[in-house]
């Protein structure tokens, strides 16, 4: 007997009470990481535990998460590097440099509305706003 993943499941609760935001940004992956946090008072740092092996066209992918998790709250923030090598987490989305996941805590629409605010003063950002999560053909891609 063989048993076999749901994905769909897997992804339906992985992002419950979730925010995904994406990001263009003309600017470095470790660069952006250091604007926000000294703009944010944020501390994003690399986990390479949480780094996304994906398999194309015989040749491994990896693509950076950065996270942050809020002291004292089980709110954490997770940012993907959505490009490697040519490469897409979410092809469906190749206009988007970084995709930026809010989990844990609830978070409400005004802290959300102030952070993209705060964001857009940066200057090598372009674009940011929220995804909504039903858009998202690969959703199994942002999995850890």
């Amino acid at each position: 007997m063989k048993l076999k993943i749901n994905i769909q499941s897997l992804a339906d609760e992985f992002f419950e009470e979730t925010h995904l935001m994406g990001i263009v940004a003309s600017i470095k992956n470790y660069q952006f990481v250091w604007q926000m946090n000294e703009m944010l008072g944020y501390t994003f740092r690399l986990n390479p535990e949480l780094e996304i092996e994906m398999i194309r066209k015989s040749r491994s992918y990896f693509f950076s998460v950065y996270e942050y998790r809020i002291p004292s709250t089980t709110l954490t923030h997770y940012l993907y590097h959505n490009q490697n090598a040519g490469e897409y987490l979410l092809p469906e989305f190749r206009n988007l440099d970084f995709l930026w996941l809010i989990k844990g805590d609830e978070v409400n629409n005004a802290e959300l509305s102030s952070l993209k605010q705060t964001l857009r003063t940066l200057p090598a950002l372009q674009f940011i706003d929220e995804m909504s999560h039903d858009k998202i053909k690969n959703k199994e891609h942002l999995i850890f």
